[in-house]
């Protein structure tokens, strides 16, 4: 599956991280998971705070991940609300069809056979298990520097392969 290229000051906003609230969320649908059809953004104030202000883009034919009009029309919205930080979903989580309103509640989208026996959360959930285990091991890593009393290897010092195993003949 190739990257997709969000839209340059989308991608910038999200590299940033957490800067505070309001935080501007951005998920995208699809009727599979190549194609985001549709794009929530909601805005939320403060944490454990619903969102306050939400809106929706679609289209049937773009990839709205990579569409500049509706990368446009995010980061305005995004502005608009004085979002310090914004989270973007890497994956498409799932239909753009919504339960209770375009199929009944607990049923399947019959529009988006794709999704019926899908976890939509698989690929999430694969990332955070590989993350879990480096951040572990970077965390043991900490602790035990700052309790032998120096600072503890920088993570670039830590992932370069040692030099040499010698002493130099000493």
């Amino acid at each position: 599956m190739r990257p997709i290229r969000l839209h340059s000051r989308l991608s910038k906003r999200t590299r940033r991280g957490f800067r505070g609230f309001p935080v501007a969320t951005v998920a995208y649908y699809g009727p599979d998971d190549t194609r985001a059809s549709r794009a929530v953004v909601s805005i939320v104030p403060a944490k454990d705070a619903e969102p306050t202000h939400q809106t929706a883009f679609t289209s049937d034919a773009l990839d709205l991940r990579e569409d500049p009009f509706t990368g446009d029309q995010v980061v305005a919205f995004v502005e608009r609300h004085e979002a310090r930080s914004v989270f973007v979903a890497e994956e498409i989580l799932g239909c753009p069809h919504e339960e209770g309103v375009d199929f009944p509640e607990g049923g399947t989208c019959l529009s988006c056979p794709f999704w019926a026996k899908r976890d939509r959360w698989a690929a999430v959930k694969e990332r955070l298990h590989a993350a879990r285990g480096e951040l572990l091991t970077r965390a043991i890593a900490d602790v035990r520097a700052e309790e032998a009393g120096e600072a503890g290897p920088s993570l670039e010092e830590r992932e370069r392969p040692a030099e040499g195993s010698g002493n130099g003949g000493t």
